[in-house]
């Protein structure tokens, strides 16, 4: 399915790069571009660049970068296509979609057929909610109990599966969607039916039965970041002890639950906005929550907390305040995910709630008001209330005091930030009784055992890959050498028998040639000032890409995607245009692309303060770009003259044939010549 050019070029001038990026992560201005913690990489310092001037993107820790299309494809994992109907449909762009042959239907991309599919899902739970009898009498009636409104029930997208066994499966295969990807969305369950003694042998005769995987539930839909549904969750309406009081969707290509927080697409704005993220156990807290007006509150939908829900919440807040029912064992389980928030260096709270209440019941008993005044009052940072907690149950055991005390210097040790570990070091001490050094010992002693362990498992999986490699294929290491792996250097000082020795590995990095430095000068001059006047006082009218074709007409560059890159240039330059910066940034190829936007970012940036406040005055490269290409130019000739050299001598020390060899000398003669014209015009020396 292709959409004409015109349209794509209104999707892209609408898709404003900090707008799109801005409903993932939250954004900080720093001079002229914006900054983030990157989406695709877990990082606690900024270091996800965005510049809204030139519409491009770029993490200098993973090498992410592209402009809002690339960045809705990375992050949704779409193709090309779905990314501008994507954008399209959130600028509210009319797109004209021709019909989808057998053929077309058959080669569309399965990830995007499991959206379309779930969203068809979500329409029909709701349907069977709003406008059967069988969803007005049961399901309705359930979500009125709960205190939901309808607006509530349309903004969650709330629905009902019906009490049959297979009525959304026939549905769906009779509006054409496949068996197979009915299955693989998680929607339909399919099972060999048995068969007779008679008829096992006959291939023809088995057969599969499909029945729905949610029955007789209401449906809450999972949605995604961008508000794309990819799961359910379905609470069952009758009293079962043999079926689950929820049910999830399992996992399919689009749907990991530990990377997902229900709740999230409806509260990112709020969370952004409010600089905090509540964290609640269930989806009816988060649609109560909601619903009362506290919109900045997500779910881990009954998973024990993970470091990428974790991260999730830290694109839109560095703040997590936890919202517990008054059940004791629920809060101690749940305070086992409370570290990995500290190591990411998020600042979480605790809140917890009367006996017997939850968020749900709490926020409909007092309010929501109340509820939030309830919050501000009793939030407690997680090392006072961890400390409040096991205080009660140690009483005045010295022993289990003690315990505890390690505990809380295990949890702050984790922190990344040492101002705040010295802060909480202080306040333990403080509730402890104990001298704040002594804690601050422990710490130092449980971070250097952390330091060993971690080269151990590195230096343990690093000989495990090495013997990987040494066998041959379909080998596998077994346990014993796993186990000899597992060694110390402690134990190598006693067993020194026991292990091979193994000669120290090198990595072979790629090493760059000088060549290559100058080529990549050279192309990142055209790709970002390719239509500049070179010098307007003295050639007006001659572009720099102009300048610079004419001056290295016949060379050919040696690294790949900087020729793919010249000859483009040269086509386009032959065509009679001279293509803009933005061109390249928004190429279809990918590689060309990504090498657009390095060659086009810059980390660092000049401070206007040293022009506006110290009145210094600091040249940019247009004011100089005659001088840049130039000397490019020249460095780039005086690179390739002398690998040409290289290639004359191996070629002399190779021969001996005289005449050859007169040749060859002649051509030496000559390169060494231009290597001095060279040298003289670039200043430099070279020796005779």
């Amino acid at each position: 399915m292709r959409i004409d050019p015109e349209t794509v070029e209104r999707i892209r001038q609408a898709a404003d790069i900090a707008d799109v990026i801005g409903d993932y992560v939250s954004l900080k201005k720093k001079g002229a571009n914006l900054w983030a913690c990157c989406p695709f990489h877990g990082e606690k310092t900024p270091s996800f660049s965005i510049s809204p001037a030139k519409g491009i993107y770029k993490c200098f820790g993973c090498g992410k970068a592209g402009d809002s299309i690339r960045f809705i494809m990375d992050i949704e994992g779409l193709g090309y296509g779905e990314a501008l109907r994507h954008l399209a449909k959130k600028y509210g762009i009319e797109i004209q979609e021709t019909q989808l042959t057998d053929e077309q239907q058959l080669a569309q991309n399965e990830r995007e057929s499991l959206f379309i599919v779930l969203n068809y899902a979500k329409n029909y739970f709701q349907h069977n909610l709003l406008e059967t009898d069988e969803g007005k009498s049961i399901a309705y009636p359930y979500f009125k109990e709960r205190g939901f409104s309808d607006k509530t029930i349309k903004s969650f997208e709330l629905g009902y599966s019906l009490e049959s066994w297979d009525a959304f499966t026939k549905e769906a295969l009779k509006q054409g969607y496949s068996p197979d990807i009915l299955q693989k969305a998680g929607l339909t369950i399919v099972r060999e039916q048995n068969t007779s003694p008679a008829e096992q042998g006959n291939e023809d005769s088995r057969n599969t039965r499909t029945f729905d995987r949610f029955r007789n539930r209401v449906i809450f839909p999972i949605h995604n970041v961008s508000g794309k549904v990819i799961a359910f969750g379905a609470r069952i309406l009758k009293t079962d002890k043999n079926q689950p009081k929820y049910l999830n969707s399992p996992e399919t290509e689009v749907y990991h639950k530990s990377s997902i927080l229900y709740g999230i697409y409806q509260a990112k704005n709020e969370i952004r906005t409010k600089d905090v993220c509540y964290l609640v156990e269930g989806y009816t807290d988060v649609v109560s929550l909601h619903q009362a007006g506290i919109h900045n509150v997500v779910a881990s939908s009954g998973t024990s907390l993970t470091l990428e829900q974790i991260r999730l919440i830290a694109r839109f807040t560095q703040n997590i305040t936890v919202l517990y029912d008054g059940d004791a064992a629920g809060i101690k389980a749940s305070l086992r995910g409370m570290d990995m928030i500290l190591e990411e260096g998020l600042n979480v709270k605790l809140v917890v709630f009367p006996e017997g209440e939850d968020p749900d019941s709490y926020v409909q008993k007092i309010g929501s008001e109340a509820f939030v005044k309830h919050i501000e009052q009793n939030a407690s940072d997680f090392i006072t209330f961890k400390a409040e907690l096991s205080l009660k149950e140690a009483g005045n055991d010295p022993f289990k005091r003690a315990e505890i005390i390690k505990d809380m210097v295990e949890s702050i040790s984790k922190i990344p930030d040492s101002i705040k570990r010295s802060v909480f070091f202080q306040k333990t001490a403080s509730l402890m009784n104990i001298d704040e050094n002594l804690l601050i010992l422990e710490s130092n002693k449980i971070q250097l055992n952390r330091v060993k362990q971690k080269e151990k498992d590195t230096k343990r999986e690093d000989n495990r890959q090495r013997l990987s490699n040494d066998l041959p294929p379909g080998v596998s290491v077994s346990s014993g050498a796993e186990e000899l792996m597992s060694f110390s250097e402690e134990d190598h000082a006693f067993f020194p028998e026991s292990v091979p020795q193994a000669n120290p590995v090198t990595e072979d990095k790629p090493v760059r040639s000088g060549l290559s430095y100058h080529e990549e000068e050279c192309i990142r001059l055209l790709i970002n000032y390719g239509s500049r006047e070179v010098d307007p006082g003295l050639a007006p009218g001659i572009t720099l890409m102009q300048y610079i074709l004419s001056e290295i007409e016949g060379l050919e560059f040696k690294t790949p995607i900087y020729q793919r890159i010249l000859l483009l240039c040269r086509e386009k330059f032959i065509q009679g245009t001279v293509p803009e910066l933005q061109y390249f940034l928004s190429h279809i190829d990918s590689e060309i692309q990504r090498e657009a936007i390095d060659l086009a970012t810059e980390k660092h940036t000049i401070s206007e303060f040293w022009h506006k406040k110290h009145e210094i005055y600091v040249p940019t490269e247009l004011d100089k770009l005659a001088d840049m290409a130039f000397t490019n130019i020249l460095r780039l000739k005086k690179a390739n003259n002398e690998m040409n050299m290289a290639e004359i001598k191996a070629k002399l020390i190779q021969t001996n044939d005289a005449i050859e060899q007169e040749v060859l000398l002649t051509q030496f003669m000559q390169a060494k010549e231009v290597e001095k014209q060279i040298a003289k015009e670039l200043g430099t020396v070279v020796v005779k």
